[in-house]
């Protein structure tokens, strides 16, 4: 199957500022792309690309003061297959993880290990180790915290999700995240684009949503507190300890943003 994606940010710069972004798709998936326009830049300004520690593509750009717009639209080819659901993956014990998941154990600015572990532990203990427990945590997060625009802020962490039992789709993830961590299972935040695809209409439609990836069985797994369910159409952007790690842009200096529009359709060929 074919999926459009895209979209357009307008900014105004209130002072010229480096503008970090992370709009681009992550490597793994950027082979699927089949059209792509590149990012459009207006005002014109130079854009520099360059790969952060976790393996992302990033971009910079100084942007001067006033309207800023940025732009793309592109076509991925996708397998049109649900995420894989693999129950007999085992769980790693702690010593043999492999060196490279050990960061993914560690808590993170919105991933508070230390003020979760005894919750975690507590709600846990008791579940199958490997998938079953993951899929026990995300059953728990999804039924427990309610998904509420409203209640969204930049700011929120997960124990603060805990606390409050409301939040958005990156919410749900930093619960998840954390409470795998905090029982020995390395995992990491995600983000991208996720379109209604297979499912039925619905009243806020999907756009940019954040996931989680756990590691077990040798290989990394997703998995989607606040859905789930297995979707379909899942295009990865970015990987990190949290959402501070994929932020879709960081302003080093003063702007606001004026609009944000995100589409990710199946198109019929």
């Amino acid at each position: 199957m074919f999926i459009r994606i895209g979209y357009e940010f307008v900014f105004q710069v209130e002072t010229p500022s480096l503008m970090l972004m992370m709009l681009a798709l992550h490597p793994d998936r950027e082979y699927t792309v089949r059209e792509h326009a590149g990012m459009i830049v207006e005002p014109y300004a130079p854009v520099e690309e360059f790969a952060d520690s976790f393996g992302n593509r990033c971009r910079r750009i100084f942007a001067q003061a006033g309207r800023l717009r940025l732009w793309d639209d592109m076509v991925v080819e996708d397998s049109g297959q649900a995420d894989p659901v693999v129950p007999w993956v085992i769980q790693h014990p702690a010593q043999e993880l492999p060196p490279e998941t050990l960061v993914y154990l560690l808590g993170s600015r919105y991933c508070e290990v230390d003020r979760l572990s005894d919750i975690a532990w507590s709600l846990f203990a008791g579940t199958p180790l490997g998938w079953g427990r993951v899929q026990a945590v995300c059953d728990w997060v999804h039924h427990n915290v309610r998904f509420d625009h409203q209640s969204a802020r930049p700011t929120k962490t997960a124990y603060e999700v805990f606390v409050e039992r409301t939040g958005v789709c990156r919410d749900f993830a930093h619960l998840a995240l954390t409470l795998c961590r905090c029982l020995c299972i390395p995992a990491r935040y995600a983000t991208g684009y996720l379109g209604d695809i297979g499912v039925p209409p619905q009243s806020c439609p999907m756009d940019f949503s954040g996931w989680f990836e756990v590691y077990l069985g040798g290989r990394w797994h997703t998995f989607d507190a606040r859905h789930n369910v297995p979707r379909i159409g899942r295009v990865l952007m970015a990987r990190g300890r949290d959402a501070v790690d994929v932020a879709m842009t960081t302003s080093f200096g003063k702007n606001t943003l004026e609009s944000f529009r995100v589409w990710t359709d199946e198109v019929i060929r």
